[in-house]
């Protein structure tokens, strides 16, 4: 009987851990595609005149100084190093806000994201114009994108997590 006990408990415990385990795996794997999708959204939007910065001015041309960064393999590169570099937001949102179930957390973290970029980093970005030299259009659409990848980032995180709480629920109830 203790024995079954036991046994019961272990696979409880192992369940729970490959449950974390599952949260942080689909939390990196949202960061990755948020931040492909979002940067391919920007670029599209630079294309179409809604922004006077795109991706790649933050993520290639402030590093490098080469003519295949105005070409498709310029944005698909900045695709996809927007894609690591989201790995890391979403490792921070899951740290600190994950246990938050509402949106308006999802919301700030865009609102900070986009303000850390572009008024905290802005010296960092040699090729970035100054926000106060950008038009309305940059303004508002640049903070719409953002509070959109915040929100896509923060409401899957936490759904998720909040997900798999249920589950762990479950479990130990059952």
């Amino acid at each position: 009987m203790m024995r079954r006990m036991t046994k019961k408990v272990q696979k409880e415990e192992q369940q729970l851990k490959e449950n974390e385990e599952s949260i942080l795996k689909k939390a990196m794997y949202t960061g990755f595609v948020g931040g492909v999708v979002f940067s391919l959204l920007g670029s599209i939007l630079y294309y179409f005149n809604f922004l006077e910065v795109s991706p790649k001015l933050y993520l290639l041309t402030s590093w490098v100084d080469a003519g295949w960064t105005d070409t498709w393999l310029g944005i698909l590169f900045t695709t996809i190093l927007a894609g690591i570099v989201s790995l890391l937001v979403a490792f921070l949102y899951y740290l600190i806000f994950k246990k938050i179930k509402y949106m308006w957390a999802g919301v700030l973290y865009g609102f900070i994201l986009w303000a850390i970029l572009f008024v905290v980093f802005r010296p960092i970005f040699t090729d970035i114009p100054h926000i106060m030299e950008w038009t309305i259009d940059t303004w508002v659409t640049t903070i719409c994108l953002f509070i959109l990848y915040g929100t896509f980032i923060g409401y899957s995180i936490s759904y998720d997590f909040m997900d798999s709480q249920q589950t762990e629920d479950m479990i130990e109830n059952s």
